[in-house]
């Protein structure tokens, strides 16, 4: 099957995603938790709680479910919606002497903010593969299948794909019952408040 021209750009999109999406959240969270700001805590716990459907996207691409491109798109949509809707902790981080930490997250969430939103626009034309049967088979999608399938490799081996599948699945209902939860509940009674009251 013949490798498609952006290939190297769709891994470099991993890369950046396991550095961006991954890495610097677990620094910043412990550094956090390290100097004791609850409000930078507050916001990277609720940045885990939507980034988890990146995990679970993952989860979905490994045998090749097609409504995994659709979470990937929801993800990163969602994502930058999480780091700036809260009006109270954005006050509150703002009202934060000037510190590393404070620098750091604010560098962190402009950069995922853009990384995300690019992410978003260049993935439209792959929402297309979310109606494809075939869509494994057509390297125009198998490509973003590739680094979930190493992925397996690497840390599951001896576990069927479809089994993995399976737990994003059930991962997504989870998922998605909390969201409506949240929107239809949560939002309503709190509004753009974080802290619960």
């Amino acid at each position: 099957m013949q490798d498609v021209w952006f290939k190297s750009l769709v891994w470099t999109d991993y890369r950046l995603a396991v550095l961006l999406t991954l890495i610097l959240p677990i620094i910043l969270l412990i550094w956090s938790w390290r100097e004791k700001l609850e409000s930078i805590s507050r916001l990277l716990i609720i940045y885990w709680r939507v980034a988890s459907l990146l995990l679970i996207t993952v989860y979905l691409m490994i045998p090749g479910w097609q409504v995994s491109y659709i979470t990937g798109f929801a993800a990163r949509v969602l994502i930058p919606i999480s780091l700036w809707f809260w009006v109270d902790l954005n006050d509150e981080i703002k009202d934060l002497p000037p510190s590393k930490l404070k620098t750091t997250l604010t560098s962190w969430r402009w950069a995922i903010t853009i990384y995300t939103t690019l992410g978003a626009s260049a993935m439209i034309p792959f929402l297309s593969c979310a109606f494809n049967e075939k869509a494994v088979d057509t390297p125009f999608c198998r490509v973003w299948l590739e680094a979930p399938w190493q992925f397996r490799e690497f840390f599951h081996p001896n576990t069927e794909a479809e089994v993995l599948g399976f737990f994003g699945l059930l991962g997504l209902v989870v998922y998605l019952l909390y969201f409506v939860y949240f929107v239809f509940i949560r939002l309503a009674k709190q509004g753009r408040i974080a802290l619960e009251q």
